[in-house]
């Protein structure tokens, strides 16, 4: 199962952009709400999710994904939900995605050391460990680690996540079918 977690202050796109290219390329996604069911974004966007952070289990996830967005990351930052579900997934070898600040939520523990990565400019000192692309590079895919910017590169970002679970070709189909060519 592929969860992403959201939590009050989250970027919306950075959300809702991969979440709905994961699921039109076929993949179960649940989302996760920090704190309840209904999240409200940065931009005061409310969100309905899936499950509320207290009905989570899952000790062998798929994927996490990690959307940024102030305060939203800090508020995922402390939750022992997400930390646990980080936990697991590392344990299980599963894919953990962040993007813009999140990024930082993975360096702070230490998933980052020797793994290319980025974020948001100005976090990067928060990516302990990390290999900073000296280059423009938006968003990065080392082993079951993906990184990216941010807002901008979300589209691209939700590509990088159906690539990494379904595959190149997939992703193609999918860069094409939504016209991202």
């Amino acid at each position: 199962m592929i969860y992403m977690f959201l939590a009050n202050g989250f970027e919306e796109v950075e959300a809702l952009c991969p979440l709905d290219l994961l699921r039109r390329a076929g993949l179960d996604v649940t989302t996760v709400g920090v704190g309840g069911d209904t999240v409200v974004g940065a931009h005061g966007i409310a969100v309905m999710a899936d499950i509320p952070d207290t009905l989570y289990r899952d000790s062998a996830p798929d994927m996490i994904i990690l959307p940024g967005g102030m305060p939203g990351t800090r508020h995922l930052d402390s939750s022992r939900t997400v930390e646990s579900a980080l936990r697991a997934a590392r344990a299980h070898g599963s894919y953990i995605a962040a993007i813009c600040a999140a990024p930082m939520i993975l360096g702070k523990r230490g998933y980052l050391e020797g793994k290319r990565a980025v974020c948001f400019p100005g976090f990067e000192e928060h990516l302990a460990g990390a290999i900073l692309p000296t280059d423009q590079t938006r968003v990065v895919t080392d082993g079951r680690i993906i990184t990216a910017a941010g807002m901008g590169v979300a589209l691209e970002f939700g590509l990088a996540l159906v690539c990494a679970l379904k595959g190149e070709e997939a992703a193609e189909a999918l860069r094409k079918a939504v016209l991202a060519d």
